[in-house]
This record gives structure tokens, C-alpha cells and sequence, in this order.
């Protein structure tokens, strides 16, 4: 009994005689008689072929009038979680995030009203954002550039900069936030600015502004001025570096300037529709030149 042939043969009854007797009594023999006496008691299940067959056509028809069986497939788990998190991520966007956005690119302008009808005119190069849902309890923005409102009376409205707020109920006035500026104009009614730890209330006419940090001394404008609603940037005894950086807004290019003192007090106006003539606005009276290459303009002295 030490090979599977052996096992084989003592179960068939083949082999010697005397084979056969020298296993009988055995320890194997013993347990190979068990095997053999339990086995002969299991039956082989009976099989209806025909009855088999027919439950498997009506079973196969049965799916072709269902449609097609489509088998989980664990491999497009990863795109049903994908499409999963797009609608979820769309739900956010649609049901809780509330804020409204208009922006501006360079030489560019925009009109738009905000919830209450106060309406707002974006100069170039600026973004103003709001919560549109909670507008009617708290009328409040941020300004990230200039803009001109026209607001509608109601409760407070405020504007907010980096720089500084600006609140009034209902009058028109235009702010102006860029790089070393910070400008607030009233136009109509009354209009507080906060600024830092100055609070300061304008009336018609008036003026606040700041120049690389520091607080102007001018207090008033000419309201008759054009302005860049009319298609034309005014200033008074504003620094060099300003005027430039308003042009490039207008304009969408990039000026270099050369031995030019950019810290030089401008007073005047540029035009937005004709590049030439506001270049030459704004080098004449300072006694400068320029030159135009491609999207460049080059600002330098005369003698240089």
C-alpha cells in the first residue's frame, strides 16, 4: 500500500493472492475498508437531461426579452465614482455656492446691475465679486481694480478693497484700487471711507486718495472733467509709475521705460481709443519720447 497503483489495485481486488492475504490485518487495510464500506452507501445523482435542457432554453429566452444582462464590471468603478463626484461637485455649485463675479480684461469695459438695481460700470482690467444671496440683508462687494456705481437707495452698501471700504445708502461715486493708488470720488450724495485708521466722509465734488501709502492732500476734483466713462483717463499731480500702469490697462501693453524718472508729477489726460496720441499726451508735456515694438512701448528722455 505505498503507491497510489497499490491503493488502487487492493480496491479493485487485483493483484496476487498472496499479496492480498499479507495486507489483510493491516492498519492500511483497516482504514481502506472504511473508505470502501461508506462509499459503496453514496448514490450518484440522477440527471433528467432532457428536463435540463428545456429549463435552459426558457431561462435564455426568458434574458432575451429582458435585454441585454450587463455583468458588474469592477473596472468601471472608477468612472462611476468619477461621474459621481462631477454631479455632486455641480450640485455644490448650483444649490450653496452664492457668489456672483464680473470681471474685466485689459482694455476692456463692463455694465452690469447688481440684485437691488444698483448699477455698476467695471473699468478695464478689474473684478468685482458679491453674495447674491444674502445681497438684500447686506449689500456688500469687493472692488480688485476701478469701477463707477450708481447705487440704488436702500440699507448701507459698502465696497470693499484691499486697501480700504468705502459705505454710502445712495449716491454715485468711483473707486479706484491699483498697485501704490487708492482713490474714492463723489459724484452725488455722501460717501465714507475708511482707510486704514482714517475715516473720512465725502460730499459732492470731494476726493480720497492715497499715494503709495500715503495720504493726498488734495481734497476736490472738477466734476466737469472727462473721465474714463467718456473714454478718457484724467489726473492731478498723480506720479509717472500711475499714468503708465493706466495706460497698459487701456491699452493691453507693456511699457519699459529708460533713464525716465517714474516718480515725475503728471498732471493731464490720455485718450483710450488712439495709442499714438495718448502716448504723446502724456511723454510731450514731460518732455520724453517713445517708441512702439510689437506689444512694447519704450519710454525714455530726449538726450538718451
Amino acid at each position: 500500500m505505498k503507491n497510489e497503483k497499490n491503493i488502487l489495485d487492493w480496491f479493485n481486488r487485483k493483484g496476487s493472492k498472496e499479496d492480498l492475504q499479507a495486507s489483510e490485518g493491516t492498519s492500511d487495510a483497516k482504514f481502506y475498508e472504511k473508505v470502501a464500506h461508506y462509499s459503496s452507501q453514496l448514490e450518484t445523482p440522477k440527471v433528467d437531461v432532457k428536463k435540463a435542457l428545456a429549463d435552459f432554453e426558457k431561462r435564455k429566452s426568458q434574458t432575451k426579452k429582458q435585454g441585454k444582462v450587463v455583468l458588474f464590471n469592477f473596472k468601471n468603478l472608477y468612472k462611476y465614482a468619477a461621474v459621481l463626484l462631477v454631479l455632486l461637485t455641480t450640485s455644490y455649485f448650483l444649490f450653496f455656492n452664492n457668489t456672483e463675479s464680473y470681471n474685466t480684461q485689459f482694455a476692456e469695459t463692463k455694465t452690469f446691475n447688481l440684485p437691488d438695481n444698483s448699477e455698476v460700470i467695471l473699468n478695464a482690467n478689474s473684478n468685482i465679486e458679491f453674495n447674491k444671496k444674502n445681497w438684500e440683508d447686506s449689500r456688500e462687494l469687493t472692488l480688485n481694480g476701478e469701477a463707477y456705481f450708481k447705487v440704488s437707495k436702500g440699507k448701507k452698501f459698502d465696497v470693499n478693497t484691499e486697501v480700504g471700504t468705502i459705505s454710502v445708502l445712495g449716491t454715485q461715486f468711483n473707486v479706484k484700487e491699483r498697485a501704490n493708488y487708492f482713490e474714492v470720488k463723489c459724484f452725488e450724495g455722501i460717501v465714507k471711507v475708511d482707510y486704514d485708521n482714517t475715516s473720512k466722509e465725502l460730499t459732492k465734488g470731494m476726493l480720497f486718495r492715497v499715494v503709495k501709502q500715503q495720504i493726498d492732500t488734495i481734497s476736490r476734483f472738477n466734476l466737469n472733467d472727462k473721465s474714463w466713462l467718456e473714454n478718457e483717463s484724467t489726473f492731478t499731480s498723480v506720479p509717472l509709475e500711475i499714468v503708465l500702469n493706466e495706460l497698459e490697462n487701456h491699452f493691453n501693453i507693456n511699457i519699459e521705460t529708460k533713464d525716465v524718472n517714474t516718480n515725475l508729477l503728471y498732471s493731464g489726460g490720455f485718450t483710450h481709443k488712439d495709442i499714438n496720441i495718448a502716448l504723446q499726451s502724456i511723454t510731450v508735456p514731460l518732455q520724453l519720447s517713445y517708441k512702439i515694438e510689437n506689444k512694447t512701448v519704450i519710454i525714455y528722455n530726449y538726450g538718451k
